[in-house]
């Protein structure tokens, strides 16, 4: 959870590198306390972060597999690209199967 809220911390664009540098201590110093006062005060924030996330991510795989379907590029890049979103995380093993089918279909 703290690393999380770690994480979380660095990728807000809203905090100046102070705030950044003063959450990191009150998590570090007093982890449970730094922790909540933390989801108290951005969780709103944290939220918007972890869903634009997961939006951008959907539209990535969409994209793939838009392309893939159209045939602009050959079927060896399109499964090296899906191999390197899913070594990258950015895709899960299942998805990466179901855009390699219908890469190869």
């Amino acid at each position: 959870m703290m690393i999380a809220i770690l994480s979380d911390i660095f990728r807000d664009r809203e905090l100046n590198g102070g705030a950044k540098a003063a959450w990191t201590a009150f998590i570090v110093l007093l982890p449970w306390l730094g922790a909540l006062s933390y989801i108290f005060a951005r969780g709103n924030s944290m939220n918007e972060r972890t869903r634009q996330a997961g939006l951008d991510q959907q539209a990535r795989v969409r994209a793939l597999i838009q392309d893939a379907a159209g045939g602009g590029t050959s079927v060896s890049d399109e499964l090296r690209e899906l191999a390197e979103l899913r070594d990258g995380g950015v895709i899960t093993p299942t998805e990466y199967e179901q855009a390699k089918v219908k890469v190869l279909t």
